[in-house]
Order: structure tokens, then sequence, then C-alpha cells
């Protein structure tokens, strides 16, 4: 049986959920994966208003579409991250930036999460997608000469900041899904089983599988899958173009999104470095039944030209595996 084709909201919050869900019908979409921002699925109003959860399932099956996960990554990444500064004021609801005050910041983050995960239950889903934020993002480079022990502290305060959160994940039987990215906590295969080691591998935390955030950075995204079998709650589909030539940094030589020059750049599906063929074969190895949501990303394409292709790519792309040998007949 195909795996559902889903479209993540992120990038398109600006329109209202009913305008988006009556587009991603249209664009061949089978359920959408719900941000967390914009008016797509508004945390507070779940928990305060049953009636809030009754709208955004009746916009949904007016649709006929489904829901498989939501998604918090902005909130996410402020639990953890260190400093906390203008950039995180412009992602957060005003309610929690509060004053700004670095700490209380991450303190209403992480009752947000918690919140998170019963909205979600309420909800009636069992993932939800995000980030977590990292205090030791900023000593990526070693120099000036970082003490290892830094990055100890940094894997202890994740662990002790993200801990009560997951226990209310587990207590309301929702999984939280990082998606192993530059800025979080883990962004490679070794710091995500440091992630995982610093929980104690607890049961209620994995990954949302992103290849576009590995592949640039020189990892092969079907190794990770490989890794983590278990642990893989989600996958988005998403592209990512490595365009090195000598002249430009992978780190991304200051220059933004879709900015000529640049090492690499997101692209839409089939458009880019990532080769999905392979990345369908490993999700069929481990067997993953759980949707493909598209995040659909590029800053050169028309994005309703853009989801549209890329729901119809990944239905072209994914495929079951096989009940047989292929050369079981052989000796019949």
């Amino acid at each position: 049986m195909p795996r559902p084709v889903t479209l993540f909201t992120g990038q398109w919050a600006d329109l209202p959920l009913e305008v988006l869900a009556e587009k991603a019908k249209d664009f061949g979409y089978d359920g959408l994966e719900l941000a967390c921002w914009g008016d797509h699925f508004e945390v507070d109003k779940a928990l305060e208003d049953d009636s809030y959860i009754k709208s955004r399932w009746d916009i949904l099956n007016k649709y006929g579409l489904k829901c498989y996960a939501i998604s918090n990554h902005l909130v996410g990444q402020c639990v953890c991250d260190d400093p906390i500064d203008e950039r995180h004021k412009a992602i957060l609801p005003a309610r929690i930036w509060g004053d700004g005050d670095p700490e209380g910041v991450r303190q209403r983050a992480a009752e947000e999460m918690k919140n998170t995960a019963r909205a979600a239950a309420k909800f009636g889903v069992k993932v939800v997608n995000g980030f977590v934020g990292s205090s030791i993002w900023k000593y990526l480079y070693f120099f000036p000469p970082t003490d290892p022990e830094l990055i100890e502290q940094g894997f202890k305060d994740f662990a002790e900041r993200w801990n009560p959160i997951l226990d209310v994940f587990s207590e309301v039987g929702v999984k939280f899904a990082l998606e192993v990215h530059p800025t979080e906590i883990a962004y490679d295969i070794i710091t995500a089983k440091k992630a995982l080691a610093a929980l104690d591998y607890r049961r209620s935390f994995g990954f949302n599988f992103d290849p576009s955030h590995l592949v640039w950075q020189g990892i092969n995204p079907v190794h990770f899958i490989e890794e983590f079998p278990k642990r893989i709650f989600h996958v988005h589909m998403k592209d990512a173009a490595v365009m090195l030539d000598g002249r430009a940094s992978v780190l991304g030589s200051h220059l933004p999104f879709g900015a000529a020059g640049r090492g690499w750049d997101f692209r839409s599906l089939g458009h880019g470095s990532v080769d999905f063929e392979e990345i369908i074969r490993a999700l069929n190895r481990i067997n993953y039944t759980g949707p493909l949501s598209v995040e659909w990303e590029d800053s050169g394409m028309d994005r309703e030209y853009g989801a549209r292709e890329a729901a119809d790519y990944v239905r072209r792309v994914d495929f079951a595996p096989s009940e047989v040998a292929f050369d079981a007949a052989f000796g019949k």
C-alpha cells in the first residue's frame, strides 16, 4: 500500500488553513502536516476550546485530507538556544517571548512544548515534529580552543530541559521527532547518537528524517536511516542541491537562501542532490509505513507549481518492497 503523501504547512502559514487545504487537495496531497504557527494549529486554542479541535478536523474532512503529525519547530528551537535574541523574537508568539529575558523565554517555550504534546493527543495525532535548539552550536568550530567539557555540558543542558517535556509526551502517548538540522543539538549521525544517549534512549524521542539537511553536510541520508531504524518516527521529503565550485563554502558564505554564489541551497523535489530512490529502498528495509511529507522550499521556483510537481514526484518515486525474491521462480 502506498505511503500517504502529505504537505507540511510551515512554509504556507501566510494562508488561512482552509485556503491551503483546498489548494493541497487540488495539488494531489492526501493530508497536511500542520504547523503550530499561522492559524493552522494553535496550541493554546486547542487546549482551551474543544470546538477549535473540531474546526481543524472539519476543514481537513471537507477536503478529504488526513493529518498524521503536527509540528512546532519554532517554539522548540527556543528551549535550549543560547543566545536568545531578536531572531527568536521574530519567530515566537508574543506570549512566549514575553519580556525577552532569555531564561524566561526558554522556560515558557518548554511549557509550550509540553502543551503541544497535550494538544496533539487531544487532536488525535501521535507524532509532534520539531527542533530542540542548542546551547553549544556557537562552539561548532573549536576556535578559540574549546574545552570538551563545554560540549558535555551542552548535552547535559539538553537532557535537563527536554526530559521533563518528554515526560509529558510519554504520559499522553505522543512521540517527539527531532528534525536533525544545523543549529540543533543533533545535526549529524554522531551528534544524533549522542543526543539519544543523553536522554538514556527514552522511547518517546526519535527523529523526523529530512535528507536535505544531511546531504549538503556530506552525510549519506541512507546511512542515517540504517543507523536509527527504530527511531524514524516521521519523514520529510525535501531536496537540496550541492553546488560547491571551489569559490563558495559549504557554510553558506553569509548569503541568504536563494542568493547566487551559495555552495548549496534547498531545491524542490527532484531538482537537487538527494537520491530519493535509495531513500525509499532504505525506508522499505526498516518497514517505515508512515507519511512522506513534502516540506517545500525553493527560492527559485513558484511554490504552487513546485508543490504540485512535488506531490507527483513522491508518488512516482515511492514503491512497495517486493514480497518475493526476484529469482524465486528460477527453480520451478
